[in-house]
């Protein structure tokens, strides 16, 4: 039984301190791959050296975070473009719109996440997708009619932190998106307890989006790979079955994003 933390910004200097131990304590807790998100061009240095460091455990995403589109964002796409031409990659990410704390640069995160999107088409690799709603507005949704309207083939990937509805969750899955599970749903008031009951496991993979977000009883604090055990525990409980079941089949879903890579590592 291992698990794989699809989300985790472990090049963060959070863990500065103790990385080396954090990453020890995932892995006493069978997490067997860490996928870590880029935001910016200030964050790719942190990142590649982890995974140089981490090979088989620790598997990069290239990409440009909607939070940090701004005056620069030209700069930045040529970053994440010449990334993505010069070394592999496991997906492109993180990317997508926020629309929670300021508005000013919205029309440039739809041009920077229609360009990613072609990015990742192009080079057939699946897409980690950012959605945060704010002023009245729906990310998710709006994230979802941009998809629909490029019509990009075989465009795949997951639906980061997600916290969305029924029909939201059925819509992500109808256009072949993953839903990715955090720490929200140990959340009280987190509303995934009256979705996942009616969502099949094969439509979900497990993450923690350390170091934010940190499961319940941690909530507040600084998250870590090793609490991924209490989100599968969550998921196990709201579909009635077993944390094995949840680390099977959320670990073959990670996996099948990645034929290519990891086909020789699906659990049998």
């Amino acid at each position: 039984m291992t698990f794989i933390d699809t989300h985790a910004h472990i090049y963060d200097p959070l863990f500065d301190a103790d990385r080396e131990a954090m990453l020890d304590k995932a892995a006493s807790q069978l997490i067997s791959q860490i996928w870590m998100p880029n935001c910016a061009r200030e964050t790719i240095p942190g990142l590649m050296a982890l995974s140089e460091q981490y090979p088989d455990r620790c598997l990069p995403m290239m990409g440009l975070h909607p939070s940090y589109v701004g005056d620069t964002m030209e700069e930045e796409l040529l970053a994440v473009e010449d990334q993505l031409n010069r070394n592999a990659f496991m997906a492109v990410g993180e990317i997508g719109l926020d629309f929670y704390w300021d508005m000013t640069y919205v029309d440039q995160q739809f041009t920077a996440l229609r360009t990613q999107l072609q990015w990742a088409s192009n080079l057939k690799l699946p897409v980690s997708i950012h959605v945060r709603s704010g002023h009245d507005r729906n990310a998710f949704a709006e994230a979802a009619d941009v998809i629909e309207q490029l019509a990009l083939p075989d465009l795949t990937g997951i639906f980061h932190c997600f916290v969305g509805n029924l029909d939201e969750a059925r819509r992500a899955i109808d256009l072949g998106f993953k839903l990715g599970i955090g720490g929200v749903v140990t959340f009280k008031n987190g509303g995934l307890d009256k979705v996942l009951p009616h969502v099949s496991l094969e439509h979900l993979v497990l993450e923690t989006d350390s170091p934010y977000l940190a499961p319940v009883p941690y909530r507040g604090k600084r998250n870590e790979p090793a609490y991924l055990r209490l989100i599968a525990q969550r998921v196990a409980d709201l579909q009635g079955i077993s944390v094995d079941d949840v680390a099977r089949h959320t670990t073959a879903n990670a996996l099948s994003l990645l034929p290519a890579l990891h086909a020789n590592l699906l659990p049998e």
